[in-house]
């Protein structure tokens, strides 16, 4: 890189990253969900709850990100995935919980305020725990039934996106307990 020239910023957000088997049964109902209603199935190994999205960061601030998260309390719980549905105004498939654990709101708020307090801006919208898991969908029938998936949460994970033409690519930069 030249003198004067602007580092890319790079395109952050705080997430939870499923594990193997929960990984693979969201594959798996998301693969039935495509076949219904079409669109863009999310890859396997893309497959996360979003925490808190950061956007656009400049490199430097991957450190100031990694200690705003690390003042929070580790917690380790399990998520219930059992309800489904489509958001016809961005048309997403997704997967949820009907009752959100206390220990994730805990987090979520936790986690938010590290970065407030260290000056990121994000997405502030209420947290809405969810799994994309098709993007782009149609009007389909009704969704295949879901099996509850149990969702051991043992850690949560800082992530860097990159857009490409087919989707984004997700690279896992930093991990907490």
């Amino acid at each position: 890189m030249s003198d004067g020239a602007a580092a890319k910023p790079l395109r952050l957000f705080f997430a939870l990253w499923p594990d193997d088997a929960t990984r693979a049964a969201l594959a798996d109902w998301g693969r039935r969900i495509h076949r219904v209603t079409g669109g863009r199935p999310t890859r396997a190994e893309a497959i996360h709850q979003t925490l808190a999205f950061l956007g656009d960061c400049e490199p430097a601030r991957l450190t100031e990100a990694a200690a705003a998260a690390g003042r929070v309390l580790p917690r380790r719980f399990e998520l219930l995935l059992d309800r489904a549905a489509l958001w016809n105004h961005n048309h997403i498939a997704w997967a949820g919980a009907s009752a959100v654990p206390p220990e994730l709101d805990a987090l979520v708020a936790e986690l938010r305020g590290a970065l407030a307090e260290a000056r990121f801006t994000f997405d502030r919208k209420p947290f809405v725990p969810h799994v994309t898991l098709v993007r782009k969908t149609g009007h389909g029938g009704a969704l295949p039934a879901l099996e509850p998936i149990r969702w051991p949460v043992t850690d949560f994970v800082l992530v860097r996106s990159e857009l490409r033409a087919d989707g984004s690519d997700y690279t896992i930069q930093a991990r907490w307990p």
